[in-house]
């Protein structure tokens, strides 16, 4: 693969350079100082993947891809030390978001995954690199719902789905049915990283199958042998296993 590095702080782009010396498959054919540079590199040398950052001073990093006009487009991988950018950066399809300061690990990570992941397998696995992402930034801290909202791949369309506006989530096989008001929405992922990523002061386990949002809990409805329901706002019956009954309860007030 031919790549492009493209960072305004020279110390950045060497960092980068020198990682990726110790790579064979990748062929680094130049690197870039600034926007309207890279625009002209990437259109002239047609390089297969870039490193981006995305604050520069004559542009930024979505500015430059807006103006890039071969196809297929590069595969993207944006650096920066802004967190805060990372849904725009999925929103332009970025095959993957790195921190600064990584650790080189988490580089050559995302490196092993470029090179065994094909252009078919990359934007079919879009909306899981997502939620990876996320998953991965929630264990240090950042919640799923500080990110505002959650997107979800929709053929030629992403879905941004305010966690906040989310009922339920039902398993469904490989898939997790997300509910909000009248809409359905699938995503493939399981129920267990759903759950370490919303949070969990509202988002509450009722079965193994099923995540509820008690903000849209509406009434607990008893019936024979102990066993409840929780009648969300939609008018949907959810049942509640023995199994998470009390942590429900607890959480609920009760």
């Amino acid at each position: 693969m031919k790549a492009l590095v493209i960072d305004d702080e020279e110390l950045a782009r060497k960092r980068v350079l020198n990682l990726l010396e110790d790579v064979d498959k990748i062929e680094v054919i130049g690197e870039c100082s600034n926007g309207r540079n890279a625009i002209e590199r990437i259109n002239d040398d047609k390089p297969d993947l870039i490193f981006l950052d995305i604050n520069m001073k004559d542009m930024n990093g979505f500015e430059v891809l807006k103006k890039v006009e071969i196809s297929p487009k590069p595969v993207v991988i944006f650096v920066t030390a802004y967190d805060n950018y990372a849904l725009k950066a999925f929103d332009v399809e970025a095959f993957d978001f790195l921190l600064k300061p990584f650790k080189d690990e988490r580089f050559f990570k995302t490196i092993n995954k470029v090179l065994n992941t094909t252009r078919t397998e990359a934007d079919s696995n879009f909306e899981k690199r997502m939620v990876e992402f996320f998953h991965e930034y929630s264990k240090g801290g950042i919640q799923l719902n500080a990110v505002s909202k959650i997107p979800i791949k929709q053929g030629n369309k992403t879905a941004l789905v305010d966690p906040n506006d989310i009922l339920y989530i039902q398993a469904s096989g490989y898939y997790a049915e997300i509910f909000v008001n009248s809409k359905k929405y699938v995503l493939r992922e399981s129920l267990n990283n759903l759950a370490e990523i919303l949070d969990s002061n509202v988002f509450v386990r009722i079965h193994r199958s099923t995540i509820a949002n008690l903000n849209f809990v509406d009434e607990i409805i008893h019936s024979d042998y102990s066993e409840i329901d929780a009648k969300m706002t939609d008018g949907k019956l959810l049942h509640i296993s023995k199994s998470h009954k009390k942590e429900f309860l607890e959480k609920i007030g009760i």
